[in-house]
């Protein structure tokens, strides 16, 4: 099992909403950037929300358009060994210092957490802290959960947007 470290946070000081996923996979991974994946539909669900294309944007300008809606992205899992890019392949696992990041966001309201492994771990890393701030618990948007269709994603991926407001 190869051995796998997540990017850096992408946040400012007005992040409103923090989105936390697991670990990059694979793609993302090979790629250095968040939601790589061309199946993946992070970047379309998030767009919808926002109004914007972000899957149109080169992947600069997706963050500094998140950035702009004060939406900020990270990980719960700092690094673990993982074969290949299933969540249910994590191993070793150390989290992130969530609680640490999210005292640095002065106006944070909402942590969103992509998927249900994201939302364990990250439960967890928050502690005390999650009591804080809007959980949602919102449907993985990796290609890996065909479970939903994809506008039973947006339907809850929606709620995000009553947190920006």
């Amino acid at each position: 099992m190869t051995f796998k470290r997540c990017f850096s946070p992408v946040v400012d000081s007005n992040t409103k909403v923090l989105v936390l996923g697991s670990l990059p996979g694979e793609v993302s991974l090979a790629h250095n950037q968040y939601y790589a994946h061309r199946q993946n539909r992070f970047w379309h669900l998030v767009g919808e929300v926002i109004g914007e294309n972000l899957s149109g944007m080169e992947y600069t300008e997706r963050l500094r358009t998140l950035l702009q809606y004060r939406i900020g992205l990270w990980d719960v899992v700092a690094e673990a060994r993982r074969a290949g890019s299933l969540d249910s392949n994590l191993r070793d696992l150390a989290s992130n210092d969530l609680s640490a990041l999210v005292a640095t966001l002065p106006h944070l309201v909402a942590i969103a957490f992509n998927g249900n492994t994201a939302a364990k771990i990250g439960e967890r890393a928050l502690g005390a802290r999650i009591s804080q701030y809007r959980i949602l618990k919102l449907p993985s948007s990796s290609p890996a959960y065909a479970a939903l269709p994809y506008a039973a994603k947006l339907a809850a991926w929606r709620a995000l947007h009553d947190c920006l407001a």
